[in-house]
């Protein structure tokens, strides 16, 4: 389980968690293109195939939302509210508003922020929380019609929680279809499910490779999310019993998910690896590296090459550590601020990019959900003041018409 510093900056496949997704690509790419041609068919069979259950009607319907409600218990309901509430308190804060600003006298220039008219969320089995952050900065966002797909029960039965949830957090379309096939139904639509302008929400393997499949053809996805990791940063002044619970915790998540500690404490390493060997569950210390580095700053320079979808610092002074982040999905600061807090309760988002994409990309917020237009507007005293200039630009391009289009708004004009 300890492996050193500098074998595992040598393990290629290490950094390079993107191997699942190539290995199950060419089988995604089928579903889809089964989807594409056959719609709400394909999507009944795949049901079958992968579900276990022989569906008669895709669509959740208004009768069984309700069932739902009656069905989950006032403490859980209670919970699910509060969080919700939390989720649009840090969203809220995310929200732009239209603006525009003389910028020179008679130059005016601004942005509009528009909000997609139809998203899609996919939220894996059972996780209701996944739909309160999908949908949440949806609404706050101002979309129209959120669609959620999410797999069935055996039963036939949607997650009672998770259709509540999303029902709360204001989805407008729930349907019962899981995997790859939902994201081909959301990215092309069937005759039941509406095409949808972008897709958002975490996944396995196989929805991953979906979303990244259906992008190539033109079909705006958030960001890979998935299988789920965390890194953790630790010095001697860490609780090892912390840690490796942090650690174990990414294990419920799937076989794929993988748990990262970085130390320069080989004190620290071994308590940790004695507290996870202590645990049940072989599979589950297999997906835990513990990695002893000589520093923190190397540890530190080890995490920004690792980008990963969740960060925890636990050291004696977790701001400067903070200061020298550069790639990480979320953040959570202090021996007190495990994963989980942020997964349900502090109202931060917990879609993350995954893979080493949140070098590249940020977490879901409300800005997904919406697109900005620049706007400028001039009246002709502004536009004389930087006509000489357009104009020499545009001819030094050899855009004469471009440069036409300025002079000829003063060809009239005497004083010219």
């Amino acid at each position: 389980m300890i492996k050193k510093l500098k074998e595992m900056r040598e393990n290629g496949d290490f950094f390079n968690r993107t191997l699942d997704i190539a290995a199950v690509m060419p089988v995604v790419k089928e579903i889809i293109r089964a989807v594409k041609n056959s719609g709400d068919a394909a999507l009944l069979e795949y049901t079958v195939k992968f579900d276990g259950v022989k569906l008669k009607e895709i669509e959740v319907g208004k009768e069984e939302i309700e069932d739902a409600k009656r069905s989950v218990d006032r403490n859980t309901l209670r919970c699910i509210e509060e969080a919700s509430e939390a989720i649009r308190n840090f969203h809220y804060r995310q929200k732009r508003v239209a603006w525009m600003e003389e910028f020179g006298e008679g130059v005016f220039i601004g942005e509009k922020y528009v909000p997609f008219d139809v998203v899609g969320a996919y939220v894996p089995a059972s996780y209701f929380s996944t739909a309160l952050m999908c949908a949440i900065p949806a609404k706050i966002a101002g979309v129209r019609e959120i669609v959620v797909c999410t797999p069935p029960g055996k039963d036939g039965n949607v997650d009672a929680l998770t259709l509540v949830a999303a029902n709360l957090a204001g989805a407008t379309r729930i349907f019962k279809v899981g995997g790859a096939q939902a994201i081909a139904a959301l990215a092309f639509g069937t005759a039941t499910i509406p095409k949808v302008q972008k897709i958002v929400g975490p996944g396995n393997v196989y929805v991953t490779a979906a979303k990244m499949a259906v992008r190539e053809e033109g079909v705006e996805i958030d960001f890979p999310a998935g299988p789920s990791e965390i890194l953790i940063l630790a010095d001697e002044t860490a609780n090892p019993a912390f840690i490796a619970a942090d650690m174990l915790a990414q294990a419920e998540h799937g076989a794929n998910s993988k748990a990262v500690l970085l130390t320069d404490s080989a004190k620290i390493a071994a308590e940790v690896e004695r507290e996870i060997m202590a645990e049940p569950g072989e599979e589950e210390q297999e997906r835990n590296w513990i990695i002893p580095g000589d520093s923190m700053e190397e540890c530190i320079e080890f995490a920004n090459e690792y980008a990963p979808e969740h960060l925890e610092i636990m050291v004696k002074e977790p701001m400067d550590v903070l200061k020298r982040i550069k790639n990480a999905g979320s953040v959570f600061v202090g021996n007190y601020s495990p994963v989980a807090a942020g997964d349900y309760a502090t109202g931060t988002n917990h879609v993350l990019p995954t893979a080493g994409y949140a070098s590249l990309f940020s977490g879901l917020d409300v800005d997904h959900f919406m697109h900005r237009i620049a706007i400028q507007w001039l009246d002709k005293e502004g536009l004389r003041k930087i006509k000489d200039m357009v104009v020499r630009l545009c001819e030094a391009e050899g855009m004469e018409k471009h440069a036409r289009s300025i002079e000829v708004r003063f060809s009239q004009d005497s004083s010219d």
